[in-house]
């Protein structure tokens, strides 16, 4: 069994719950309301932009340029994504100039992008591309899974289309063949490490949709309401 194939073993219930969460299914019945979605978009920006740069990151710690050029290309990718989403979402969902001066990350995308980072401080190329790869391989499988849904909502066919896409799924492949790569080289200690790695990352990843469909705020926003 291959490394990736073990951590997705480890993973399975979380993966079949990301699948399955309401904000996905919501998606793809087209009945997600557009405010949740904005709030997820927004959120996403924010995540892109961490992101890319984390790409940038494991590019640096790449041993051989072969594999430096493909995650600064992945880094340049990620970061035309973040302008794309904004641009084509920001009229369809209504995100004006003052929506992106005030925006705030909720606390599970602070955590996340703060787990990316942590991975990839670890200085191990391989811990970072753990950490990166859940949302990766996540959003294509989505794609593969949901591919024939037809929302009403056209924004949403187009997310799920893009995942679906061959160019997506391809590159997703691609990380998942450079991890188990590296993993073969690795020893048994680094493949615990990266192993934690990818696993807390794909809790984060369910975590994002339960944030996006309650629309997540911090601790004292939540109490003050109470009060």
């Amino acid at each position: 069994m291959k490394f990736s194939e073990t951590l997705r073993e480890a993973t399975k219930q979380s993966w079949e719950m990301s699948l399955h969460h309401p904000f996905v299914t919501g998606i793809a019945n087209g009945d997600l309301p557009l405010e949740t979605f904005k709030y997820y978009i927004l959120q996403d920006i924010y995540y892109l932009k961490h992101y890319g740069k984390v790409h940038a990151m494991a590019a640096a710690q790449a041993r051989d340029f072969e594999t430096t050029a493909l995650l600064a290309d992945k880094a340049k990718m990620t970061a035309q994504a973040e302008l794309t989403v904004h641009e084509e979402h920001a009229r369809v969902l209504n995100i004006t100039k003052e929506d992106m001066a005030q925006f705030k990350p909720a606390p599970t995308a602070y955590g996340y992008t703060s787990h990316l980072y942590r991975a990839a401080l670890s200085g191990s190329l391989g811990q970072t591309i753990a950490a990166v790869l859940p949302c990766y391989w996540l959003y294509a499988d989505i794609g593969q899974v949901y591919q024939n849904a037809v929302p009403q909502e056209e924004i949403y066919q187009n997310w799920i289309q893009m995942y679906a896409s061959e160019w997506f799924q391809t590159s997703t492949q691609e990380m998942i063949d450079l991890l188990d790569a590296l993993a073969e080289e690795a020893s048994e200690q680094e493949r615990e490490a990266m192993k934690e790695q990818f696993v807390i990352a794909k809790e984060y990843e369910l975590a994002f949709w339960e944030m996006s469909y309650t629309k997540e705020t911090w601790l004292s926003s939540r109490m003050a309401v109470r009060q």
